[in-house]
């Protein structure tokens, strides 16, 4: 739906002049509706292939645009990231072996850009968030060069009024701020395209929106997110608050994120979507539109809606409404945006092949749908499975609670079956690609389990650069394989060691866990947080959370050397603490970093991002860092 072809900052009359634009393919498209313009009888599918691009440390590789120009195939395309590229495939017509061929075309096309990645000195990754990401990674100097996304980034930050925040709690808890949209470039998706017809347009909807809570339960792909072990499809909450333009406020005021599972059933048609998004969500970005579709229409001609294209573009449903042109004709399309991308082309066909014959088995597989199901309880079972996965559970039809895995199993995986069937499907592939999601629930190894499996088998010694490269790298070498994820073995840590040092940067190392104290706050408190917690320096942070010093256990002996034991009268941190910390930013590179602890004499480096504590790294730390290094590069003795 969207488009590249964008404007910038709209000035009062050009944002008038679109958003009549955008009225008047609201009044094309019903008119096409009503007329019967609209093409029926034909089921088509398709699918959008995102992915990562990685270099031979298994980091973000910042060249899609040089990838792309080689590629030279109008089937790739970019995304936000330099290291995201996306591929579109070729609508096919539902049946027969087109499950096969879709498979078949996008092995084509990745092998295609693995070539030309490969000439490049990086590889292709199909995972739902790269493990390696750092937030470095998302600086803007990272965002494609395209006037799309600057002007995306710039409208939305400034609807926002200030940083993007991010909450999130798993097993592991992260909060975070960042200052662009950038964080939407962690995502990377499979989304699904299926033809419908206009009069059958609502209740396909709604069917999808009730099946997407089983649908994604079955291909958990992205648990972690900065090595954090947070929900089993991250990308979920991650997405909703990276392009977040709602900002707080001191009253309760019903506000949509901009993207969303949607409120409500629909009742009619396609255009309570769109009218509900410009309803909702106030246009951000213009594009310079010629073409009046009111007056195409009336000439007889097929209008493109290009201004519903670029609004639409802005708002993201996890199911949206899809229009477009092919063969001279309109048709209009759900997409489903929940799967996310990997671990393997085959795990995707699957995915898909469970949502297309949950989709060609129609409304009567789940009859009387919006009666016998709120609309919360379809809501609340996709945010049960993006935290849960399969082990999540499920308020189903007339209330009923069921486990995802009996739901997939007993019910949905059969009315699929007979979806693919009646769709005219040959039965080969049927048995084949809905084999593996059974499989795999069965199994219970999702992607996101196997990384979560992986990732506690490597705990103990080991860094988190080793751990993380080792997630990435496993997953790449796996996933060419070809086998299903159910079949992997968990990911050892040797598999990633091939990182270039130059790459290694000093946030990879640093401790995270951080006890810190406040300047007005007695040194005898520092000197128990050392002894509890078995630390020897210990940050100081003022009132805003801001680094003003250090103290470590040589400032506090030689205090107690000069004033003799501790007492009632402990003086103040700011009495001892040095004034004038190392610092360094978390991109860092490690040998920098060691450089400069060597050069200043200083035992301890304290890692800031705008003012702010992120990180230390003590001597401590740096021997560790050295006996990673000569471990994995013994050229280095």
């Amino acid at each position: 739906m969207g488009t590249q072809e964008i404007a910038g900052d709209l000035d009062a009359a050009n944002l008038r002049s679109f958003i009549t634009r955008l009225l008047h393919d609201l009044q094309a498209l019903e008119a096409m509706i009503e007329q019967g313009a609209i093409e029926s009888g034909k089921r088509r599918i398709g699918a959008e292939q995102e992915l990562f691009l990685v270099d031979r440390s298994w980091r973000p590789a910042p060249m899609a645009i040089e990838i792309l120009a080689e590629v030279d195939d109008p089937h790739f395309t970019t995304e936000l990231g330099r290291f995201n590229l996306e591929i579109n495939l070729d609508p096919l017509e539902l049946g027969g072996d087109s499950l096969g061929r879709m498979e078949h075309e996008l092995n084509a096309l990745l092998a295609k850009v693995r070539s030309i990645a490969h000439a490049h000195g990086a590889e292709v990754a199909l995972t739902g968030i790269l493990p390696t990401l750092r937030k470095s990674d998302l600086d803007l100097a990272n965002m494609t060069p395209r006037p799309r996304y600057a002007s995306l980034n710039a409208a939305m930050s400034k609807a926002r009024g200030g940083d993007y925040e991010f909450r999130l709690k798993g097993l592991d808890e992260l909060i975070l701020k960042h200052d662009s949209v950038m964080l939407e470039a962690c995502c990377t998706s499979f989304q699904v395209h299926y033809q419908v017809a206009a009069g059958e347009f609502a209740e396909l909807y709604n069917l999808a929106q009730a099946i997407t809570g089983p649908l994604l339960a079955a291909a958990t792909n992205s648990p972690l997110l900065f090595g954090r072990r947070l929900w089993q499809e991250t990308r979920i909450p991650l997405f909703q608050q990276a392009v977040d333009t709602r900002g707080a406020s001191h009253h309760v005021r019903e506000r949509s994120p901009r993207v969303s599972f949607g409120n409500r059933w629909i009742e009619h048609s396609v255009l309570e979507l769109f009218r509900d998004d410009l309803a909702r969500f106030p246009v951000l970005l213009g594009a310079p539109i010629e073409e009046d579709s009111l007056q195409a229409l009336r000439e007889g001609r097929l209008p493109d809606l290009n201004a519903l294209r670029v609004h639409s573009g802005t708002v993201y449903r996890w199911n949206r409404g899809c229009f477009g042109c092919l063969g001279g004709k309109a048709h209009l399309r759900i997409e489903n945006r929940v799967l996310p991308s990997g671990p393997t082309v085959l795990d995707e066909i699957s995915n898909a092949a469970f949502f297309i014959g949950l989709m060609s088995a129609g409304p009567a597989a789940l009859p009387d749908l919006p009666k016998r199901m709120p609309f919360s309880d379809a809501e609340a079972n996709f945010l049960a499975a993006a935290q849960a996965g399969v082990e999540a559970r499920f308020t189903w039809l007339d209330g009923k609670t069921r486990s995802a895995r009996d739901l997939i199993g007993q019910e949905l995986l059969p009315i699929a079956r007979d979806g693919l069937r009646k769709a005219g499907v040959v039965i080969a592939d049927i048995d084949h690609y809905l084999g593996v999601v059974a499989q795999r629930v069965e199994s219970g190894q999702t992607g996101s389990q196997w990384l979560l499996h992986s990732l506690a088998g490597m705990r103990g010694p080991e860094t988190k650069h080793a751990v993380v490269g080792a997630l990435a790298a496993a997953t790449v070498q796996r996933q060419w394989e070809g086998r299903p994820v159910h079949e992997w073995t968990p990911a050892k840590v040797e598999e990633g060691m091939t990182a270039a040092l130059k790459d290694l940067r000093i946030e990879e190392f640093m401790t995270t866990d951080l006890f810190t104290v406040r300047p007005q706050e007695p040194v005898d408190l520092v000197v128990n947080l050392m002894d509890w917690k078995h630390i020897r320096h210990v940050p100081v942070e003022d009132e805003q959370g801001c680094v003003i010093g250090v103290i470590s256990w040589f400032d506090v002996v030689h205090h107690y050397a000069r004033r003799g034991s501790l007492g009632d009268d402990s003086p103040p941190v700011s009495a001892v603490m040095q004034t004038k910390p190392a610092t360094v930013p978390p991109e860092t590179p490690v040998f920098d970093a060691i450089a400069l602890m060597r050069r200043d004499n200083v035992a301890s480096l304290l890692v800031v991002k705008d003012h702010s504590l992120v990180g230390i790294v003590t001597e401590r730390d740096i021997l560790n860092i050295t006996a990673h290094l000569l471990e994995r590069h013994p050229e280095l003795e």
